[in-house]
């Protein structure tokens, strides 16, 4: 059971930072930010931001039966958990394989359930704190309402690229035989930038990351020495009640500093013929995705290729719903549709086959989902892109980029399009 206190907040942007700084002292933490100065996913947002610290139980494996696993420690705490699934858990769902190198070594899925949760929206503040702790409810308030920044480490990292622009130009020229072939219509391929021997100090990254972007699926996560500085503008799938929300983006044009311009380069974005192509093949997906779980004649799409603006870019971002019975587990539904087909292509297994061989590295968290299981069964999860992951211990550091390549793919064009969303990483870790 837990204890629920409630409080009006005066200033949330400073309470948000407090909030941050006074979380550093625990080994597990989760702090989901919706920014909700930006309206695209307004619609299905519960919080404006959420803080989940302190694990009382925790489940931790590789990918080899992970969603049964998951399934029965959601189904026996009954209670929020939060946490991550890794792209790597296609191999739970499918006969695939990840032998790529691996840097970062996170476990493939790690959720936990927090002793102590805080969650805002609109000025209101609800500390929700297991029994065992709720005497410390007052004096966490006031240790957080006086909690100041701490000494910033100096960044300390040489980011390097591990596909070569020629390697990665010949990379593409493959994809695109394969779907001249027809063994795919399209695929995400991505490309990792890594650094050894780093030193970052990750609050001020990510806080740094968020200013940039302000996107509505930022997050800061902490796993003792394992980290995801994530600005993510996808929601991967949302249940609400017997509603499921899917929310893939694909499509993708620069912002400009000159009005006219960017109102240009969205309406272009908006009309272009091979950036549609690319959504209208994975909204097709992502419905068949659906279908696995939904009631019948439930999924719908309730937007096509809508245009968004964000701080760095415009994307099209399309919503597509389902109904499912109240029998349907959780687990089950996010199984499957996991991994997301935005970040994958279609059909699925062939993509997910393609990509293993061309790219050269893990993907691990990155194009998986973070997010969190509510006590009644509803869930939300974001896509974990424009992110940098980072391993204390071993000093790793990586972040990737991708695109979506079809047949109207140019190459250079997509090599750029990957610069684009590398943009923001690089200029907080310089």
């Amino acid at each position: 059971m837990r204890t629920i206190r409630k409080q009006s907040l005066s200033n949330i942007s400073e309470f948000k930072n407090q909030l941050l700084h006074w979380a550093q002292q625990f080994r597990e933490v989760v702090f989901l930010d919706s920014n909700t100065n930006y309206n695209s996913t307004r619609k299905y947002a519960n919080y404006d931001f959420v803080l989940a610290v302190d694990a009382l139980t925790s489940i931790k494996t590789d990918y080899t039966n992970a969603f049964i696993d998951l399934h029965q420690y959601q189904s026996q705490t009954n209670d929020w958990l939060f946490g991550y699934l890794s792209y790597d858990l296609k191999n739970d769902i499918e006969d695939l394989k990840s032998n790529n190198s691996d840097g970062l070594q996170f476990p493939d899925l790690f959720f936990f359930q927090p002793k102590k949760l805080f969650l805002v929206r609109e000025n209101q503040l609800e500390m929700h704190y297991l029994n065992m702790c709720d005497d410390e409810v007052d004096s966490d308030f006031e240790e957080i309402l006086s909690s100041t920044s701490s000494f910033q480490l100096p960044t300390s990292c040489i980011i390097k690229q591990r596909i070569s622009k020629e390697n990665y130009l010949s990379k593409v020229e493959k994809m695109l035989e394969h779907i001249h072939r027809g063994d795919i219509y399209e695929a995400n391929f991505c490309m990792e930038f890594y650094a050894e021997n780093a030193v970052i100090d990750t609050l001020e990254i990510y806080k740094k990351l968020n200013i940039i972007s302000e996107p509505p699926f930022a997050v800061y996560f902490k796993n003792n020495t394992d980290y995801l500085l994530c600005a993510s503008p996808e929601r991967y799938l949302k249940k609400e009640g017997l509603k499921v929300i899917s929310q893939p983006i694909k499509g993708t044009a620069k912002r400009s500093f000159d009005i006219e311009s960017d109102e240009v380069s969205k309406t272009e974005l908006e009309n272009n013929p091979k950036e549609r192509s690319e959504n209208i093949m994975i909204v097709d997906l992502v419905r068949n995705d659906l279908s696995k779980t939904a009631t019948k004649a439930s999924v719908n799409v309730e937007e096509l290729c809508g245009i968004y603006t964000f701080k760095q870019v415009h994307q099209m971002i399309s919503t597509i719903v389902s109904e499912v019975e109240n029998t349907t587990s959780p687990v089950e539904i996010i199984q499957t549709t996991f991994p997301m087909g935005s970040m994958t292509g279609a059909p699925k297994i062939s993509a997910m086959n393609i990509i293993e061989n061309l790219e050269e590295t893990k993907r691990g968290l990155y194009s998986g989902a973070v997010g969190y299981f509510t006590p009644n069964g509803d869930f939300d999860f974001n896509v974990v892109i424009r992110s940098i992951l980072y391993n204390s211990k071993n000093q790793y550091l990586s972040f990737s980029v991708g695109s979506a390549i079809t047949s109207k793919s140019i190459p250079e064009s997509e090599y750029d399009e990957c610069l684009l969303k590398a943009k923001a990483m690089f200029e907080v870790l310089q």
